[in-house]
């Protein structure tokens, strides 16, 4: 009976359980041990070492973009965001449901970053949200450490603190598509010209460059330099995916963003993290990191402060302003209004925002002063009588009658004078713009000769080393021109459009401020210039050769009379009210819409009574001050109706502007000049 065992007995019993147990327990974690230690301890150490020491991708920091005097115009600022690394977070809807306790997240807006996600390596960073509140950044922070794969953490995000007002010069940024990270991969590659005709051979201009790849070492195995280059690509394309993928990155997709891309990237580095068994950073191991080298700045000749006075004084118009430095080139302004905001950019757009930007009749995408193509009118009147001077068809002291009509063959053409000047000579023609006068002396002179006259102006040159994408030439008309375009002869009639800047003559406003400083020049060639450091292109060679002084000097008088003697067009214009300077220059009205004989006859409308799309634009081309110049400008208003109502006071205001802030005195970085970056220079301006 176990009630009449001795208490010897029973220790003795329960001694040799627990001495059994406890054998057993320690076989066990001694043949554990041993298994971990001797058959798999090689592999567990090498995924200890994997796991205990890892290194995540540091995107370079982008260089900024300064004005001329040091203040930024693309920066960055640190903001919250939320990213999912797929391979460590498990489900993805669970992941994703979590987040939007706290962060709005649409059934869309999960599904889009799901695809998202599996489009993409599975150890790559997919950004959830971004700009988060700090309440937002602060929950998420806290519930982080119980979701698997979830990256909580400030970064950087494009800045543009002066919005709109450089909108068409800098651009913007935008995360990189596969087409952007095909052809940053294609500009990494650094080909020799043989290797890129060896890239087309291969159909890599079908950007499916692994198809490409596949294909071309099928096709010639014993080729080594397809292989080659197939493995240059390879290789590349990965890292370019790689960095391009991360949430912070970012690629420039128009203006200075785009063109100087390279240079304000940088070089990618890595940030050495200690992790657990399920991938959770526990600390950094700052000693290990491999630094980043942060991308260069970016200079422009543009002083934010005048681009900001000239958009504001265009109000509620719509149109383009330039302004150039006479004697060095340097764009001072370069507006065109309206304008959108780069920061909507920065983290994407909606679709249905930017449709409201493309609709709007008003065109904010569009850089009007770079890719904008206008007839000049009669501020090209100046390059006529050069043309007809230079030609020797015409004497400075000829004069011819003007009676407000000049016949053709059966056609007439008006004077915008209905009751006429009179007989002018060349001086009095410019100073008060008889369409007349011009008509006969571009009838004397010729198309060609005009043409190559406008040419040597400058027209039809995009000017694309100023570092901004796109960049109109509008059209230098010629016969051949005509032939090769509408398939028809040149007519007299046309010369005489070509004679008051009609017809099928266009010119974007930088060209038109281009020529008016190669006037003021003396007729020496203005070459602009936007960027003071970056990257330098290479200045597409024109016809650009120094005009006769003689010559010139007539056209300068002629528009100092416009803006300062009785008859001119634009005696309100002359005065900048600074006591002393003022400004030469020629008003100009480009013609929207076509006016029938008809009408003419029973008298044309008025802009004013015209809806306003089909109102004449209004342009005034100008430098000061007129005895030493200095500064050059165009402006155009759209549907203005009037040059020397419209544009002429906006281009007086703009350039007194100007003047008062002496913007053309010495930039920042031309004292810094050799240097790769700006550093945190502020600006100059007391």
């Amino acid at each position: 009976m176990a009630a009449d065992r001795r208490p010897s007995e029973v220790f003795v019993s329960r001694r040799n359980i627990l001495f059994g147990a406890g054998a057993l327990v320690w076989t066990g974690l001694l043949g554990r041990l041993a298994q971990l230690q001797l058959l798999d301890g090689e592999e567990l150490r090498e995924k200890a070492a994997d796991n205990e020491v890892r290194f995540d991708l540091d995107p370079p920091s982008r260089g900024r973009i300064l004005d001329r005097f040091g203040l930024p115009l693309a920066d960055h600022r640190q903001a919250g965001r939320i990213a999912i690394i797929r391979e460590q977070a498990g489900d993805m809807d669970t992941v994703l449901a979590e987040i939007s306790k706290t962060v709005d997240l649409s059934p869309e807006r999960r599904e889009a970053i799901t695809r998202r996600a599996r489009n993409q390596a599975a150890f790559l960073q997919t950004e959830v949200a971004r700009e988060l509140t700090y309440e937002e950044f602060a929950r998420l922070s806290i519930h982080a450490a119980q979701l698997p794969g979830v990256v909580v953490e400030i970064g950087d995000t494009r800045s543009y603190p002066r919005g709109r007002d450089f909108a068409h010069v800098l651009g913007y940024v935008a995360r990189a598509s596969q087409k952007d990270i095909n052809a940053l991969t294609l500009n990494a590659l650094d080909l020799t010209t043989a290797e890129r005709r060896l890239l087309d051979e291969i159909e890599y201009g079908e950007w499916d460059h692994h198809a490409a790849i596949d294909r071309a070492i099928r096709g010639d195995q014993t080729d080594i330099r397809r292989n080659q280059l197939a493995n240059r690509w390879s290789d590349v394309a990965s890292e370019v995916n790689r960095l391009y993928k991360h949430p912070d990155m970012r690629t420039g997709r128009s203006g200075v963003e785009a063109t100087c891309n390279s240079w304000l990237t940088g070089t990618r580095g890595a940030r050495a993290v200690v992790t657990n068994a399920a991938g959770r950073i526990i600390e950094r191991v700052p000693d290990a990191d491999r630094a980043t080298v942060p991308g260069k700045d970016v200079a422009l000749t543009i002083d934010s402060e005048l681009q900001r006075a000239a958009i504001n004084r265009f109000g509620d118009e719509t149109g383009a302003c330039v302004v150039i430095d006479v004697e060095s080139g340097d764009v001072l302004a370069l507006v065109s209004t309206p304008a959108f905001d780069p920061n909507d950019f920065v983290n994407g757009i909606s679709q249905a925002d930017y449709d409201l930007l493309r609709n709007n009749p008003d065109s904010p995408l569009y850089h009007k002063a770079f890719d904008g193509v206008y007839p000049p009118g009669s501020t090209f009147k100046m390059v006529v009588a050069t043309a007809a001077l230079e030609a020797g068809v015409v004497s400075p002291t000829e004069r011819i009658r003007c009676n407000g009509r000049y016949r053709l063959g059966r056609r007439t053409w008006s004077c915008w004078k209905k009751e006429g000047h009179g007989p002018v000579n060349l001086h009095e023609a410019l100073k008060g713009s008889c369409d007349t006068y011009f008509y006969e002396i571009s009838r004397r002179t010729g198309v060609d000769k005009i043409a190559d006259v406008a040419r040597r102006f400058g027209f039809g040159r995009s000017w694309s080393h100023l570092g901004l994408t796109g960049g109109a030439r509008g059209v230098v008309p010629d016969p051949a021109w005509k032939e090769a375009n509408r398939g028809e002869p040149w007519q007299q009639g046309e010369t005489l459009n070509y004679g008051i800047g009609q017809g099928f003559l266009t010119s974007t406003p930088l060209q038109l401020a281009t020529m008016t400083a190669q006037l003021a020049r003396g007729g020496r060639p203005s070459v602009p210039q936007m960027l003071g450091i970056g990257p330098q292109f290479s200045i597409e060679r024109g016809e650009e050769a120094t005009l006769d002084e003689e010559i010139i000097a007539m056209m300068q008088r002629g528009m100092y009379g416009v803006t300062s003697e009785g008859g001119g067009t634009a005696l309100r214009s002359g005065d900048l009210g600074l006591g002393g300077p003022r400004m030469a220059g020629k008003t100009g009205t480009a013609q929207v819409r076509y006016i029938s004989q008809a009408e003419r006859r029973s008298g044309v409308i008025k802009n004013e009574d015209l809806e306003r799309r089909l109102r004449d634009h209004a342009l005034f081309v100008g430098y000061a001050p007129h005895d030493d110049p200095k500064l050059a400008i165009s402006v155009i208003v759209e549907h203005g109706g009037s040059g020397s109502r419209a544009a002429g006071p906006v281009a007086r205001d703009i350039m007194a502007e100007a003047l008062r802030l002496d913007s053309r005195r010495e930039p920042s970085w031309q004292r810094l000049a050799g240097r790769p970056s700006l550093g945190d220079a502020g600006s100059d301006r007391g």
